[in-house]
């Protein structure tokens, strides 16, 4: 290959501008950083922030969770290298519960999402439910979980079809009761079941999913049904990230026993 070749090729492994936000981040030497994030055009991603413990990095005030960032990254190896991140502003950085539910916004990527699988409406979803825990508490902040978790598990392929019964596929009954399992996706509720939806509650969510602006209309649907909502949807979500409680929700109720 010619030198102007090889230029060429290095030229196109270079992303600019793109929008991001940092997920997680560990030492990697004494003074570099290495960063999972989510980008909106080319997914989860590794990155290197080399230099970004020292005083003097431009990369120390801005590598921060749940801000959005203009990132620059390069290489072509499973960790890329960074080469600039900026912040873009719009809000403050959350606190409280709602820190550490973007904590756990976090850790579901982290766990169910594949390295550079690009899911642009997901991210598009995310930078909602930030905005939300930024400003925000109570009934608003958990209807806000309960969309992302519905979004994320349709965006990657978890998430039955809500109208129907699931092993059946036959319609649901209006005022019947259904619950969400993680074997058996919508069946109709037993009696020892401790959570369910009625098959119109079922079926609005279904349909505000399927709407044209699916965080604003399901955000809507999940506000009436949150309580009974959140453990079906839990239990979905504990099933398909291989654990019987996620880290920030174990840690979420300690600081409430203490």
């Amino acid at each position: 290959m010619t030198r102007r070749g090889c230029a060429a090729l290095v030229t196109s492994k270079r992303i600019s501008d793109e929008p991001a936000y940092v997920l997680h981040r560990y030492d990697w030497s004494e003074s570099s950083l290495i960063l999972e994030v989510l980008t909106r055009h080319h997914g989860r991603i590794a990155l290197v922030a080399k230099g970004a413990k020292r005083p003097s990095s431009s990369f120390r005030p801005v590598l921060l969770p749940l801000q959005m960032l203009h990132v620059a990254f390069g290489g072509d190896a499973e960790i890329r290298t960074l080469k600039s991140a900026e912040w873009q502003g719009g809000h403050v950085m959350p606190t409280g519960d709602a820190l550490l539910s973007g904590y756990y916004l976090n850790e579901l990527l982290l766990t169910l999402l594949a390295r550079d699988d690009p899911h642009p409406t997901l991210f598009d979803v995310y930078v909602n439910v930030v905005q939300v825990l930024a400003s925000e508490h109570g009934e608003v902040l958990q209807a806000a979980l309960r969309t992302y978790e519905l979004l994320l598990l349709r965006e990657i392929g978890l998430l039955p079809q809500l109208d129907v019964q699931t092993m059946t596929l036959g319609d649901l009954v209006a005022d019947a009761r259904y619950c969400l399992v993680p074997e058996g996706g919508l069946r109709l509720a037993h009696a020892d079941d401790r959570a369910s939806l009625s098959g119109s509650q079922w079926g609005s969510l279904q349909a505000a999913l399927a709407g044209g602006a699916p965080f604003t209309t399901t955000l809507r649907a999940c506000a009436a049904v949150t309580s009974e909502l959140k453990p079906q949807l839990r239990a979905l979500l504990h099933y398909h990230c291989g654990v019987r409680t996620l880290r920030t929700r174990q840690m979420m109720m300690d600081i409430q026993t203490l």
